[in-house]
């Protein structure tokens, strides 16, 4: 399939359904402990195959043009969640060759040396010495670790134990993983404020808000979600001389991560749209607070392209 294929079937204008891509990492070769993670040479030629079947287009460019009806054909736009060095290390030089552009979501307050908690439990598990561990969120009273499969089993259980904790209790759980092994753990996952300011500095990057310590806020009450929402535009704006003007909500499922009363704070801040993690696509008639994105799961590129049109039109 090339491009003029992908525009016959897909209109653009007052018809278009413009899709949104989610990503989080690029990794410098496969991991077993991130199967879900694509590295350099997948994602290169993903960015290269979409380049010739669709018109990659920055998201605030979409939300505009999916208001005045002037879509392009076949139009997608691609973004990253959470703020990974990866992203500029891996990422930004596939992007920038293939001159496709991206938004990149930063929870901002981890950066320069911050680590979220689900990679904290990652990098524990893949550290755990060999035998059986008691787990501090295991039914069962302890588990055998001899492989990375074991590991990554681990690490799986314990963000879904995690996952939705209030904030306090998941700490607290997290620090008694840590400490189950006595390795250090790394400190350079996320960008540095230099990393972070070149990755802007790009054309074919923008940056977005995604709050800052990334808390599920459906969870929070009226002034912690204002303070993670003006937080993260503030730092961001603070770092880079001007604000962001797009916002990512932490996990991103409406009704359940987030709620309407949240997105409504956005605008106050001068955002102008947001987008969440509910599959869909999203057309003339799509609330800019709420818009949706979908990425297939084959790492087989037929299999993805394929599903990438099924999506569009709900088929999925």
């Amino acid at each position: 399939m090339n491009l003029s294929l992908f525009s016959w079937i897909m209109p653009g204008g007052r018809l278009a359904r413009h899709q949104v891509l989610i990503f989080h990492r690029v990794l410098a070769r496969p991991d077993p402990m991130l199967p879900g993670e694509p590295d350099i040479t997948w994602f290169d030629g993903l960015v290269a195959r979409l380049s010739k079947r669709f018109n990659i287009i920055p998201l605030g460019e979409a939300v505009d043009g999916v208001a005045a009806g002037k879509l392009p054909r076949a139009s997608l736009s691609l973004t990253f969640d959470d703020g990974y060095a990866d992203n500029f290390l891996h990422a930004l030089p596939i992007l920038e060759r293939h001159r496709a552009h991206a938004t990149f979501f930063v929870a901002s307050g981890f950066l320069d040396g911050g680590r979220m908690w689900n990679d904290t439990l990652i990098e524990t598990a893949r550290r755990l010495p060999e035998g059986s561990i008691a787990l501090p969120f295991a039914a069962e009273e302890a588990m055998n670790i001899r492989s990375m499969d074991d590991r990554r089993a681990v690490a799986d259980m314990a963000i879904r134990h995690c996952k939705y904790l209030p904030a306090g209790e998941r700490a607290a759980k997290v620090a008694t993983f840590a400490r189950l092994q006595p390795e250090p753990l790394p400190d350079d996952l996320m960008m540095t404020s230099e990393q972070l300011r070149s990755l802007d500095a790009s054309a074919f990057a923008e940056i977005g808000a995604h709050t800052r310590t990334h808390p599920i806020l459906a969870g929070c009450d009226a002034g912690e979600a204002r303070a993670e929402i003006n937080g993260s535009v503030e730092d961001l704006g603070r770092l880079l001389g001007h604000s962001p003007r797009l916002f990512a909500y932490p996990n991103g499922k409406q009704g359940v991560d987030y709620l309407e009363s949240q997105a409504e704070l956005l605008a106050e801040v001068g955002l102008r749209a947001a987008v969440a993690t509910d599959w869909g696509v999203m057309t003339s008639k799509t609330n800019r607070w709420h818009i949706p994105r979908f990425t297939p799961w084959s790492r087989d590129y037929r299999r993805f392209m394929f599903d990438l049109v099924r999506a569009r039109y709900g088929l999925m």
